[in-house]
């Protein structure tokens, strides 16, 4: 195949994209298509899903977002925040892009954003290399420009942008849905492309999977904004062609700019990014001055715990210390023991609460010896390698209990130990559950609150409940869905957008602690006023990266 979708967003465009990754990429390879990208709005949030179901599926995965550009992110005094952002597509052709992305991505949600995440040309230069960059849709710059009828003004931008990312990496992107100002501008973005010797390339803006699914896709956008579908001045898409095209479908619609269809796979097999899930990436304790060695140090606090905890002659206390730290070595680990002993008497130390150890980490005299747990591995005979097992690697994970009150007081200590940029807390999506994406379903098609309740409320109040399953389990809800045609376009379109991500938060517990800043392995964004990485819980760990716990306890407090 010789064309490649290199302008797509996927359902983390949040209440925007309808193409959910699984059923995307199938559809992609059913078209026989090689590569694909992701290119979500402002935010990287999909970007290891879509990597890992792409590599499953032997399509070359192309990693990208679709930015805001502004003249000054430090400006906070514009009349309206939306107009005044412009959108770029940067796709990552080498591991240095990813970088430059995570780090433009983050700019922009942690100092720039003001209505969205937004970057200037400033940030732009300072993180260019080793991306490549097309002119996007009718939001882009480029195109505003054309539409106002500034041609040469057009130009003289295209002519910037090359120069920025550097000649080769810099292209107009033209598309066609069908839309008035799309006509008007297609033309000129061809004119532009002749006059500065800038290559083009085609792009669909695929926001869902199959023409059909435009009406799921409208509906999405009116719970984002909060309209109905009856809403004169709701957001809408004038079109519904923002879906996954075939090449012959693209080549049709393009017939004159052949080149600029071809060029989409040349581009896509130029960006080769790799996610590495096989190594781990702790950051080193900080050692006491006049201490050199970590493996010595982390068995003298221990030797010390033992002879506390059982004094001198208990051999299998000392036996099995011997055999966990040599374990702890051979893994690597040590510094992770130091780490976690270090915020635990911290706490201890500081009049925080501390919880006497939970899961398999209490099995660990190690833990034990350190006072990282409180329960004693020897008297309850508790297994060490159902912690920590040199047959399965895989990184320790001790959950560490916090009075609620006092939990912020020890991530404050951690970042201020290991550095701000260090330290981040974790994301996690709020997904659209069967109730509730009932509830918006049948505001968005303008039901009644009554109705819409008293359908919501036959769904079964139970664990992973899906509307698929509640259906065949609650015959009430089966009778209204089979006798009322309202009720059965409601369910209907309420099981296309079932659990779909909805919003982001903050995760109760999860804090990451990285070696190189958190930027030169992910993205960031801010979380009601606190830092948070991009990647969920999940992803987070498959890169290597320790993540530890620190869950609030109520009952500390109490």
């Amino acid at each position: 195949m010789a064309f490649a979708h290199l302008h797509l967003h996927t359902e983390y465009s949040l209440l925007d994209g309808a193409n959910r990754i699984g059923p995307l990429l199938d559809r992609v390879k059913e078209l026989g298509m090689d590569a694909c990208a992701i290119t979500d709005h402002g935010a990287m949030y999909g970007v290891i899903d879509f990597y890992t179901e792409a590599k499953k599926r032997g399509i070359h995965p192309v990693i990208g977002c679709e930015i805001y550009t502004c003249d000054n992110m430090d400006d906070r005094s514009l009349q309206n925040g939306l107009r005044a952002t412009n959108h770029l597509i940067l796709l990552c052709e080498t591991q240095e892009g990813y970088r430059n992305l995570t780090k433009l991505v983050s700019e922009g949600w942690t100092r720039g954003f003001y209505y969205r995440p937004r970057v200037d040309m400033e940030c732009l230069k300072k993180y260019s290399r080793g991306l490549i960059a097309s002119s996007a849709c009718l939001s882009g710059r480029l195109s505003k420009l054309l539409l106002d009828g500034n041609f040469e003004t057009a130009c003289a931008h295209a002519r910037e942008m090359e120069a920025l990312f550097g000649k080769g990496n810099y292209f107009i992107e033209l598309m066609d849905h069908g839309l008035a100002d799309e006509q008007r501008v297609l033309p000129e973005l061809v004119r532009v492309s002749e006059e500065t010797g800038i290559p083009m390339i085609v792009t669909n803006d695929c926001h869902y999977l199959r023409r059909e699914d435009a009406p799921a896709q409208e509906v999405l956008m009116c719970i984002q904004t909060g309209k109905t579908l009856e809403d004169e001045n709701r957001m809408r898409m004038e079109t519904d062609t923002l879906y996954v095209k075939s090449e012959d479908e693209m080549r049709t619609l393009f017939a004159k700019w052949p080149d600029a269809v071809e060029r989409t796979e040349e581009i896509a097999q130029r960006c080769q990014v790799e996610f590495d899930f096989s190594t781990t990436h702790l950051p080193r304790f900080p050692l006491p001055e006049g201490v050199t060695d970590d493996t010595a140090y982390l068995r003298e606090l221990c030797e010390d715990g033992i002879r506390r905890l059982y004094g001198e002659e208990r051999k299998d206390a000392w036996d099995r210390l011997n055999y966990e730290l040599g374990v702890i070595e051979k893994m690597g680990y040590v510094d992770y023991f130091l780490i976690v002993w270090d915020f635990i008497h911290y706490a201890k130390t500081h009049g925080v609460g501390v919880g006497p150890g939970r899961g398999s980490g209490a099995g660990s005299i190690v833990a034990y010896s350190l006072g990282i747990t409180e329960i004693d591995p020897l008297k309850y005979n508790l297994l060490f390698e159902r912690f920590l097992n040199p047959e399965r690697i895989s990184m320790p994970d001790i959950d560490c209990d916090f009075d609620y009150e006092r939990r912020g007081k020890v991530i404050d200590y951690v970042r201020e130990r290991y550095g701000a940029d260090h330290v981040a807390q974790i994301i996690t999506f709020g997904t659209m559950a069967a109730r509730a994406v009932l509830r918006d379903v049948g505001r968005v098609l303008g039901m009644s609150y009554q109705q819409t309740d008293s359908i919501a409320k036959l769904v079964p109040f139970e664990l992973n409940m899906t509307l698929e399953k509640a259906l065949k389990v609650s015959s009430e809800l089966r009778a209204a869905y089979e006798g009322d045609p309202e009720v059965h376009r409601m369910i209907d379109m309420a099981r296309k957008l079932e659990g779909m991500p909805r919003n982001t938060s903050t995760h109760a517990a999860g804090v990451l602690i990285t070696a190189k800043p958190v930027v030169d392995y992910l993205p960031l964004q801010m979380n009601d006023e606190v830092i948070t990485t991009q990647f969920p819980m999940g992803d987070v760990e498959a890169l290597g990266l320790l993540k530890m716990d620190f869950l609030g306890l109520r009952t500390l407090n109490v």
